[in-house]
Parts: C-alpha cells; sequence; structure tokens
C-alpha cells in the first residue's frame, strides 16, 4: 500500500511547477500535502493519480509505475479533485450507479456499494435529488462517494471539506480518519485546523520543491523560532496597526475584535502592544501567549 513519489518533475513550457520532489506514504497513513496557491500540490496529485504525464521521475504504488500500470493502478485510487466535477443532471444514486460501473461493479455488489456510501457519506436524505439541486456540502459528498464507491486503495483528496459547514466538516473529518486506518490517504488542504485533526505526518511544498516533512508534533516545534501572542479587545480595532511594533512578523485578524500577532522573542513585544493599545483607546480584555500553531510554522517555511 506504499506510494513513493521518486525524483517527479514536471514542466508548463519554461515553468517548473514540480521540481525532483521525493517522498513516501505508507499504508494506513493519512498524510496531509500542503503548499501555498501554485505550490505544485494539485499537479502532484494529478501525476499521481494518472490524468497527467510526469516530464521526469514517477510515482510507484507498491512497486509498480504510474506510468508503466497507469490503468491498473487507477483502478486502486479514489481521486476528489479540488473542483470536483460532477453531472448535474445525474440524481444522487444514479451518479454512483454509474460511477462504480466504470470499476467493474454490477448487480448486488453495485447495490450494496452504493447504499454503503450514501449511509457513509451522509447523503441519505439528497439521494433522490438531482445533484445540481444539492448545497455545496452535498455535492461535495457526493464527490467523496465517489472517490470511494470502489473502495480504492489509495485515496487522493483536494481540499475534501470545502464548503461544509462546521457539523458536516466534523463528520467528514472523522469518516477520512476512519479510511485512513485502512487505506492510503494523500489530503491536500489550506485548513491546519484539518491537518491536525486528521494527518499523522505533513509533507509542504512551495515552488514545486519539498521544504518539509514531518510528523506534525515535530514541525510544531520548528516553529519555536517565533511565538504567537493572542489579544482580545472590548471593541473593533484596526489589525493592520500592529504591524509597525519592532520584532512583529505578522498579524491576523481572528475576528472584529481580536488579533493573532506573530513575533520574534528576541523583542518584548507584550509591553509594546499593550502601550500602542493605550494610545488608540483600544481596551485590552485579553492577552495571551499561544501554543506554536502550525499555521505559524507554514507560514515561517513559506514566507522564506
Amino acid at each position: 500500500m506504499e506510494i513513493i513519489f521518486q525524483d517527479l518533475t514536471k514542466k508548463f513550457g519554461s515553468q517548473i511547477a514540480v521540481d525532483q520532489i521525493n517522498f513516501s506514504v505508507k499504508g494506513g497513513e493519512v498524510l496531509g500535502f500542503l503548499g501555498p496557491n501554485g505550490a505544485g500540490k494539485s499537479t502532484t496529485m494529478k501525476i499521481a493519480t494518472g490524468y497527467l504525464a510526469s516530464d521526469g521521475g514517477t510515482v510507484l504504488f507498491d512497486g509498480k509505475d504510474i506510468r508503466d500500470s497507469s490503468l491498473d493502478i487507477r483502478n486502486h485510487i479514489g481521486y476528489l479533485p479540488e473542483s470536483n466535477p460532477l453531472y448535474l443532471e445525474m440524481y444522487v444514486e444514479e451518479y454512483l450507479r454509474y460511477a462504480g460501473r466504470f470499476f467493474g461493479l454490477k448487480g448486488n455488489d453495485l447495490k450494496e456499494r452504493v447504499k454503503k456510501m450514501v449511509e457513509m457519506t451522509g447523503l441519505g436524505p439528497e439521494k433522490h435529488k438531482k445533484i445540481g439541486e444539492l448545497s455545496k456540502g452535498y455535492k461535495q459528498r457526493t464527490g467523496l462517494a465517489q472517490a470511494l464507491i470502489h473502495d480504492p486503495t489509495y485515496l487522493f483528496l483536494d481540499e475534501p471539506t470545502s464548503g461544509l459547514d462546521p457539523n458536516q466538516i466534523l463528520e467528514i473529518r472523522e469518516l477520512i480518519r476512519d479510511i485512513g486506518k485502512e487505506k492510503t490517504v494523500i489530503l491536500s488542504t489550506h485548513i491546519m485546523q484539518e491537518v491536525q485533526a486528521i494527518c499523522q505526518r505533513v509533507v509542504i511544498i512551495d515552488k514545486g520543491k519539498i521544504i518539509a516533512d514531518d510528523d506534525v508534533e515535530s514541525l510544531k516545534k520548528e516553529g519555536k523560532n517565533t511565538l504567537v501572542l493572542f489579544v482580545a479587545f472590548s471593541g473593533k480595532i484596526l489589525p493592520d496597526e500592529f504591524n509597525s511594533i519592532d520584532g512583529v512578523i505578522r498579524v491576523d485578524r481572528v475576528d472584529d475584535r481580536s488579533v493573532d500577532i506573530e513575533y520574534d522573542p528576541a523583542y518584548e513585544v507584550r509591553e509594546k502592544v499593550f502601550d500602542h493599545a493605550a494610545k488608540k483607546n483600544w481596551k485590552i480584555q485579553e492577552m495571551r501567549q499561544k501554543e506554536n500553531s502550525l499555521e505559524s510554522v507554514f507560514h515561517h517555511l513559506t514566507a522564506k
């Protein structure tokens, strides 16, 4: 069940989208595949799933080369692309039967798989509707059900919780965790809380190159060269005002009344934030040091 990315390279004209990357994913592992927009994540996934040819290197599935055994390997791959292409005029169950037939499912086997996928992804209330009538969240569930219909060994998920409400996100995360106990899963997402909740390991790609490959907790420790200060106020504030303080690396707006301030621990930022708030007549309700987050590590690595 192991996937090995071996010197994988892809160019689009003069632009190198994927630059000789190497990493592997073991069976039963849920890997978070992260990177800024344009880093090469989706291109890597498309090559691995057989939708795009590489210009160099390859991807091995249990020793089988995707270049030589594409059709065989693709029968064991489930793929939910970010765009989630669906046939909007088809009904949910009709579409899942259609997808299942592509993988040779038929008769009672097909019927049972469709039934199981509907239950597993929570599509029951909407299963008799046309896909075009579904909310974005249910369309996403339909895409996930399609990716799982043939019980694949390898699962590639590109932004799987996009468009879901908070309750649906928790349900899909739990589902992916359960799936990861039996399958090899590569998950691409921009939501760091999702990575921390689901993934055991993280690979970060930037400008086509791998810049980090480690378990989540070890990666979080790497970010200890910066700290994050959470500050809440009694009223609305202008977050950008704190960027002028010496030692502040960046300011993230949490909501209208609170911010996360990432800073260099060599500077005494707390006192300066307090003084700056006093000058603006902004009353501080809470100020506390946050546990080092994956977001700050990601920003630190990709901003270099």
